[in-house]
């Protein structure tokens, strides 16, 4: 674990100063784009003002790396229409509840008297269906591969207590599909990516080496200081100078090259791969984790099939196109007019690790 000197190295002016003048050396001449796939890399980016750091030719891209934003509306949908069904409890992290669904959110129906909780884990919705046996209790699991393999031990326990009255609605994604995805989007041109630290702590590399192997477009795993950043984006450079294309791992202080393989190992058990729809990107193969056939009991959408509207859009608003990289936040009609902090339109005002909310809360769009 690093320690709060190490963690000062990735804060060093002096080292800061010297890979900005390495990355302005590896940028002569160049015209690249540079894409973040992670949420917490869009805000230490944007709090840090390292986008207006780079040199001309060098763009900073925010991918669909903010779990909550690229959750569909359909889905959304169907969180809120599970919340509507009598006498049930629905639980889910805190950002999940102000994104807007096609005509309302969970935080509009929970203000109308419907059982809507915040948890910080799914263990606290695993209380409340023991707490609450005659209660059916729903955990809207979203996120990355972060995330998932504590919804998966959490769905272990509660077939392996016969809770029948727990259930999750799977929305987890996969990320390296995304990735793929977008080198495939001829509106996106990414020349390298930077790659999630937190999702790769579980992954490991193997997952992107067909970035570099198909694509032929490097990418760097990175961890989320400064340093660490620019340090990122320099060796990404470094690789499209030399005309080269490798998968590096730029944080190994968290990061194995193996990943975390009892992590996915608990993935594997409890999950399988299946096609999900993102938003701005649509349906990706493979990039969903829906719960396998013999946790059927504990599985949200094979148990119930409540009545979901029609989805329907936010008119105006271009979040798909901020996550697929094709827009900055800024150019959206509705960024900072119609749509703010204190009352966004879209997901990616609404995250904590949206790009629209990093945009708006650093002002990145007035320098």
């Amino acid at each position: 674990m690093a320690t709060k000197t190490d963690l000062d190295s990735f804060r060093d002016p002096k080292l800061a100063r010297e890979l900005l003048d390495a990355i302005e050396r590896l940028a002569r001449g160049k015209n690249v784009n540079l894409m973040e796939v992670c949420g917490t890399h869009t805000v230490s980016i944007a709090r840090y003002g390292l986008r207006s750091a780079m040199p001309e030719g060098v763009h900073l891209l925010s991918g669909p790396g903010c779990p909550v934003c690229v959750t569909s509306n359909h889905d959304i949908d169907t969180m809120i229409a599970l919340a509507r069904i009598p006498d049930v409890i629905v639980t889910t992290f805190g950002d999940m509840i102000r994104v807007p669904g096609s005509s309302t959110t969970l935080g509009a129906e929970r203000a109308q008297g419907r059982d809507v909780r915040v948890v910080y884990s799914p263990l606290d919705a695993l209380a409340f269906a023991r707490e609450n046996p005659p209660r059916r209790v729903f955990f809207l699991g979203g996120g990355f591969e972060t995330t998932t393999p504590a919804i998966g031990a959490t769905i272990l326990t509660a077939h392996d207590e016969g809770l029948g009255n727990f259930f999750v609605y799977s929305a987890h994604k996969r990320t390296p599909p995304a990735i793929m995805a977008i080198e495939d989007d001829p509106e996106t041109q990414v020349n390298g990516f930077i790659l999630p630290g937190h999702v790769s702590t579980i992954t490991g590399l193997a997952p992107y080496r067909p970035l570099a192997e198909r694509y032929h477009v490097p990418g760097v795993v990175s961890g989320f200081e400064p340093v660490d950043i620019l340090s990122a984006i320099a060796r990404l450079l470094a690789q499209i100078d030399e005309g080269q294309a490798r998968i590096e791992n730029a944080y190994e202080r968290g990061v194995l090259d193996e990943g975390n393989v009892v992590a996915q190992r608990m993935i594997d058990r409890v999950f399988e791969p299946c096609d999900a729809t993102w938003r701005g990107l649509g349906v990706i193969p493979g990039s969903g984790s829906a719960i396998r056939p013999e946790f059927a009991d504990h599985d949200a959408a094979r148990a119930f099939s409540p009545d979901v509207e029609p989805t329907v859009e936010p008119r105006g608003c271009r979040c798909g196109d901020v996550l697929r990289g094709v827009i900055a936040p800024d150019r959206c009609p509705l960024f900072g007019r119609a749509c703010t902090a204190e009352h966004p339109v879209g997901p990616c005002m609404v995250s904590s690790e949206g790009s629209c909310a990093a945009y708006f809360r650093y002002q990145e769009h007035s320098r």
